[in-house]
């Protein structure tokens, strides 16, 4: 399809076939929804510059070799596989015709749009199109691209938990039903997630990127293996029913809980292998809402509240986020409407848990170090709120999150860091700050009864740097902030504090000094 003059071409209404081509698969789109037919021809490029960009957490780099070597190895004889320093010098061996679904991040888009050797068909791994997506915003007359209205539009467009025109139960959403703390015995009672067996294509991948990183090639942050995550489609699959079967109808009650001793609780894990392409989100809802009818034909009903919420962060918040990438436009990344300046810490890139008093985020630092990943609470209240509170770059921290995570790419971190967590879009995606002191953290988690620092306390040695941070933060911004009305009642509590001066002076002599 031509282009107008004025159309970016990463954000192209792209073909969705490319008959008689090759398809080069980028390593986060490794499902068979990829290709046009099952056997077409593949291309895939494992490329070393790749790892050298950034330092990426061992256990991400591991996780992407392993899942391309694997479908490879799948492929067989159907499948093309280079080894190679850059992806240019595999693309230029190539001499038949080649395509690629457009790729998730604007670099990436970039660099196969500047090619004349490569036919760009529309992206898939999502379950609105760009196309849908653009119609729902330009609807209307829309003046605010608010995510519930989003998700409504999905639901009735793919029938998800539906009866007619009405949403199943009469909600469409019960969020308000999942925020509960963690149980006091501090069991949710289900059992361990189902783990996959490394084999010799994850030794073979362990010894390169231990060669690649003694030769001084690359280098990485956190710990190695073993490996937690799907890298097959069987292996996704695996993980999906067994999700489904034994942890779903928990999930929803205390999907916002932090437990220190059960960093799985009931969440799913299904994150990394949908990032990587081995599922189809769609085929992950419908699943889901055929379990939750199953079960019910066999009066073994599932909490509506489980099964709702996680449809939402399947089809609703990872559709939204993605979109968003692309319809906020390539200088979204640069907001930073706070003024936030501060280096993302030494001991913070470093992972380590080690070097931090305070037991929320020393403790979720450590797991981040030792498994790439952490659910979404203690990413965005435990690692965002810090960051928010201490005025961390909202760039740097979104290329921080984006190389620590197993799950992170461009596409995921742009949105939920720059606009959710650290709201330096000034109020584009989110409308107050997620900013909170240390009894949200107290009664979310285990954490602070065994902690040095008190969640009560903003002044003193024994000060919770959640707490403190919290009002210094408002004190700091509270002109920036005037004019958000959700945020008024917080800002006027501030003059209520005698002892603001003295939590300010003591915040700003911590700053981001390990807490």
């Amino acid at each position: 399809m031509g282009l107008r003059d004025d159309v970016d071409p990463a954000l192209a209404d792209f073909p969705s076939h490319a008959p008689g081509t090759r398809r080069w698969c980028f390593a986060d789109q490794l499902g068979p929804h990829f290709l046009d037919a099952p056997d077409q021809p593949v291309l895939l490029i494992e490329a070393r510059a790749v790892f050298a960009r950034r330092r990426f957490h061992r256990q991400k780099a591991h996780l992407v070799l392993s899942a391309l070597r694997h479908r490879a190895a799948e492929l067989g004889d159907q499948a093309e596989h280079h080894r190679v320093v850059t992806y240019a010098e595999a693309l230029d061996r190539v001499r038949e015709p080649l395509s690629v679904c457009a790729p998730t991040t604007w670099s990436s888009r970039d660099y196969v749009l500047r090619r004349p050797d490569l036919q760009v068909v529309a992206a898939r791994g999502f379950v609105a199109t760009q196309a849908e997506f653009a119609a729902w915003a330009d609807g209307r007359g829309r003046r605010r691209l608010l995510m519930e209205d989003f998700y409504r539009d999905s639901r009735r467009r793919h029938d998800v938990l539906m009866n007619g025109a009405e949403p199943a139960g009469g909600r469409w959403n019960l969020d308000t039903e999942n925020r509960e703390p963690p149980p006091a015995d501090g069991r949710i009672g289900v059992p361990e997630p189902w783990w996959p067996e490394e084999d010799e294509i994850d030794a073979e991948v362990r010894a390169d990127l231990d060669r690649w990183e003694a030769d001084g090639h690359v280098s990485f942050v956190g710990d190695d293996g073993p490996r937690l995550f799907p890298v097959t489609r069987a292996e996704a699959l695996l993980r999906l029913d067994d999700f489904l079967a034994h942890r779903l109808g928990a999930f929803g009650p205390h999907e916002d809980a932090m437990l220190a001793g059960d960093r799985w609780l009931a969440h799913s894990l299904l994150s990394p292998a949908l990032n990587l392409g081995l599922l189809d989100p769609l085929e992950v809802v419908t699943a889901t809402e055929q379990t939750a009818r199953d079960r019910a034909a066999a009066g073994d009903l599932l909490p509506l509240n489980s099964v709702e919420g996680f449809v939402r962060q399947v089809m609703g918040w990872r559709d939204y986020i993605w979109h968003l990438y692309w319809h906020l436009g390539r200088d979204y990344r640069h907001g930073n409407a706070l003024g936030a300046t501060e280096h993302v810490p030494a001991w913070m890139a470093e992972l380590d848990g080690d070097a931090v008093d305070a037991a929320c985020l020393s403790g979720v630092l450590t797991d981040l170090r030792r498994d790439g990943w952490v659910h979404h609470i203690p990413r965005l209240m435990v690692l965002g709120n810090y960051a928010l509170q201490r005025g961390i770059d909202p760039l740097e921290l979104t290329d921080w999150f984006h190389r620590s995570f197993v799950d992170g790419y461009d596409w995921v971190m742009v949105s939920n860091v720059v606009g959710m967590s650290q709201h330096a879009d000034g109020g584009v995606l989110a409308t107050k700050p997620y900013a909170a002191g240390g009894a949200y953290i107290d009664r979310m988690s285990d954490y602070c009864g065994g902690c040095r620092y008190d969640p009560r306390k903003r002044v003193g040695e024994d000060a919770c740097p959640y707490t403190a941070g919290y009002w210094a933060f408002l004190e700091r911004n509270r002109d920036r902030l005037a004019g958000n009305q959700r945020m008024r009642r917080p800002l006027q509590g501030l003059d209520r504090l005698k002892d603001l001066p003295l939590v300010v002076e003591q915040e700003r002599d911590r700053g981001t000094a390990a807490p």
